[in-house]
């Protein structure tokens, strides 16, 4: 069994048109995609005192989150709003709450240390950390999520085990000279997320192509985080990477049906 730390973001997604809030954000989707793989994981974040917080915190301990290393600060959570209009989702209004103060502890990086795999991401504020990170970290992944430029992939990747990545195929159709631009920067490992198009692999210079499973899809948010979690815990623990990919696409399809990154809705309450 893999020990695996979300670190950084959470926010909660607040579908106004169902008026109906959900815990999410990808250090905290990775954590509880990890567990229900059959993995031990912590998450290791700043949660603001209000509702929001409050939701995200109670979630994680009920998917078995170890969350000893969690902060709760005053002051209101991030959060981000969804509404739908003509039947695609729109993004409105977010705020990233407190989650840029959580200040790192000699304590928390005995505990970070002990983690198989540490995962950060884009909107984690862990830039000023990287450096250490690299060094007390086993296997460190970080998420650039879709705004990523090749500026900020150039300072980073360099420390990076695990770079994941999200790509729109019409507007990057060169996605296979980016992924083999990416592993010369240093990680032993690229995964490329395509959306419907599935996904692509870098590792050991071998390439692999996974198209996405089908299936009844309610809602997308969140399924990128579970394909990437379980393809790593999978990858980790030695599972060749084509049926890693497969496994994880199913995740993702699964994460498709039903509202939320992992579920766990609570009615907003304004």
């Amino acid at each position: 069994m893999l020990r695996v730390l979300g670190l950084g973001d959470n926010t909660v997604d607040r579908y106004l048109h169902r008026q109906e809030m959900f815990p999410g954000g990808n250090a905290v989707n990775v954590a509880v995609h990890a567990v229900r793989a059959g993995h031990a994981a912590s998450y290791l974040g700043a949660l603001g005192n209000d509702q929001h917080g409050k939701l995200i915190l109670n979630a994680l301990r009920q998917e078995g989150v170890d969350t000893s290393h969690c902060r709760m600060i005053e002051g209101a959570n991030a959060y981000c709003e969804i509404s739908l209009q003509n039947g695609d989702r729109v993004f409105g209004d977010s705020i990233p709450g407190v989650r840029s103060q959580l200040n790192l502890t000699e304590e928390d990086w005995a505990f970070i240390a002990e983690h198989d795999l540490v995962h950060t991401g884009l909107y984690s504020d862990v830039e000023p950390y990287l450096a250490r990170l690299a060094e007390v970290s086993q296997t460190l992944s970080f998420d650039y999520s879709s705004e990523w430029d090749k500026a900020y992939l150039a300072k980073t990747l360099g420390f990076i085990d695990f770079a994941l990545l999200s790509v729109d195929i019409e507007s990057t159709p060169q996605y296979q000279s980016l992924a083999k631009w990416i592993t010369a920067q240093g990680p032993r490992l690229v995964l490329i997320t395509l959306g419907a198009q599935g996904a692509y692999l870098v590792e050991a210079d071998q390439a692999y192509h996974q198209a996405s499973v089908e299936g009844p899809i309610v809602d997308t948010l969140g399924a990128g985080d579970s394909f990437a979690a379980c393809f790593m815990v999978e990858c980790l623990s030695g599972t060749p990477p084509q049926e890693a990919l497969d496994k994880a696409a199913h995740a993702a399809a699964q994460t498709c049906q039903h509202y939320g990154a992992f579920g766990h809705g609570a009615a907003i309450n304004h």
